[in-house]
């Protein structure tokens, strides 16, 4: 079982292109186990599709934006 070390209440914002530039540029080894390869596999895996997301919608905010 493992211990939380930190926690934020920090949300990002999907409109901030800053937000989410960050979170995509973030390595896996920030959200997983650097000894456990299984782990990152999966974490890897998980947040790919989520950063693919997070990337969508900073487009689609933006392009919603630009056309009012």
């Amino acid at each position: 079982m493992s211990e939380t070390l930190f926690s934020s209440s920090y949300q990002p914002d999907p409109r901030s292109a800053l937000d989410v530039l960050a979170f995509v540029l973030t390595p896996v080894e920030a959200f997983a186990s650097v000894d456990d390869p299984d782990e990152r596999e999966a974490v890897a895996e998980l947040l790919g599709a989520a950063k693919e997301e997070a990337l969508k919608r900073w487009f689609s905010l933006r392009n919603e934006s630009v056309a009012n």
